[in-house]
């Protein structure tokens, strides 16, 4: 093994007799560095969006979510949740009302989804100050209840902070029946916006919120609720602490992970991740036919030598592993070259951000590509280069070698 690893490089770094085996044999380490290179980047790429979406989608939702399995609300009084509120990992538990309305602000209207949430909401879910870009997460002062509204609504509807100008709020009436009377088949209210929160885009186009006495009383909730959502104390999983609610609650609730609330959406991201992985690995792979062509013009240059080792003894099966040796190093060169440029290049745009997002940057939730390198990824693209080498070199050792072998021998 030994012997026919040091004659393997050797032949790789050596001078051949022919001139074009160096230039194939040059392409061949090129072709998988570039392929190799752009499994990484494109990768890290995919990895720096599905984290800066991720995190975006957990500053906003909560870490367990509960909901009733049956209709849009439920009696909290009629679950378990002072058992649940003492389980080791629960930290905060948290009712909320959810629930569509029309929103009217001066002459603009838009459908929104009025969200009632407690006045301390900052301080029980993950919010944070960044969260508001205008005016203050204030949902009550002095008794008076006040809205921070998403950045798409207020765009839609233009509001303002001015305290001037109120926020006009219809709803249906429960329990209608018939053909609704435009005169008293809504509700109307009333609330002045104190911010605006940007998140993500769905998110921002969507949410209103409001002190959750002041939705209870909107949408006519009594003791009912629309979801609990659960924070979790740190060292806590939200998978171990879903697994003790679900026997505590039973059948009629649903409980659901941050991943699951948005499971489609992760699984469309993991998707085309590992879709574009087997794209590029086919490129890959065609850029391992000049390993092929390469070992086929070695093997015929080495004709000399291959009758010279068989004269000293040496049997087919070392021969073949020399150029399969020299076969697999081409692919291993090129997948150590290709992974360094890749890795270096993500972490210049990860530092300066040199490759922007086209277009305008207020449209996007970032304004140059996010990367994000990770180990596993780094180890599935080696071990690919390395199985595709590993077949580009083993196919023309098997079927051209034994022919070369033969004529050696005469």
């Amino acid at each position: 093994m030994k012997t026919a690893f040091y004659i393997a490089r050797r032949y790789l770094i050596s001078k051949k007799s022919v001139n074009v085996i160096n230039i194939i044999s040059g392409v061949s380490v090129a072709g998988v560095t570039v392929g190799t290179f752009a499994l990484v980047v494109i990768l890290s790429i995919f990895n720096g969006m599905d984290s800066t979406i991720k995190t975006m989608f957990s500053t906003f939702d909560p870490q367990i979510k509960i909901s009733a399995t049956v209709g849009k609300s439920f009696n909290r009084n009629k679950g378990n949740f002072e058992e649940i509120e003492k389980l080791p990992g629960v930290k905060y538990v948290t009712p909320v009302i959810e629930e569509d309305a029309l929103l009217r602000y001066g002459e603009r209207q838009y459908f929104a989804t009025i969200k009632g949430v407690p006045i301390d909401y900052m301080k029980t879910s993950r919010l944070d100050s960044s969260f508001i870009t205008t005016g203050k997460f204030i949902l009550e002062s002095d008794h008076v209840p006040y809205a921070v509204v998403g950045q798409g609504v207020a765009y839609f509807l233009s509001v303002g902070l001015n305290f001037t100008d109120p926020i006009h709020i219809y709803t249906l009436k429960k329990g209608m029946r018939g053909v609704p009377d435009v005169n008293n088949a809504f509700i109307h209210s009333t609330i002045y916006a104190a911010g605006i929160f940007t998140n993500q885009q769905e998110i921002d186009s969507k949410y209103v919120l409001v002190p959750f006495d002041f939705a209870k009383g909107l949408f006519q909730m009594d003791n009912e609720v629309s979801a609990v959502e659960i924070s979790l104390k740190d060292g806590y999983t939200d998978r171990e602490v879903k697994a003790e609610i679900e026997p505590i609650l039973g059948d009629r609730f649903t409980v659901k992970t941050q991943f699951e609330q948005h499971e489609l959406f992760y699984r469309v991201m993991q998707s085309e991740k590992w879709a574009i992985f087997l794209i590029l690995g086919f490129v890959l792979v065609i850029a391992s036919f000049n390993i092929l062509g390469s070992l086929s013009m070695l093997i015929i240059d080495k004709k000399a030598d291959i009758a010279i080792l068989q004269s000293m003894g040496a049997n087919q099966q070392l021969i073949r592993t020399i150029f399969l040796f020299e076969g697999w190093m081409i692919s291993i060169f090129g997948a150590i070259f290709g992974l360094i440029i890749g890795i270096f290049a993500c972490w210049v745009q990860l530092k300066y951000g040199i490759l922007k997002v086209p277009g305008n940057d207020a449209a996007f939730i970032f304004s140059s590509y996010p990367v994000e390198i990770r180990m596993t990824d780094l180890l599935y693209i080696f071990l690919l280069v390395c199985g595709i080498g590993f077949l580009a070199a083993w196919y023309p050792i098997r079927f051209i070698s034994s022919k070369h072998l033969t004529s050696a021998m005469k």
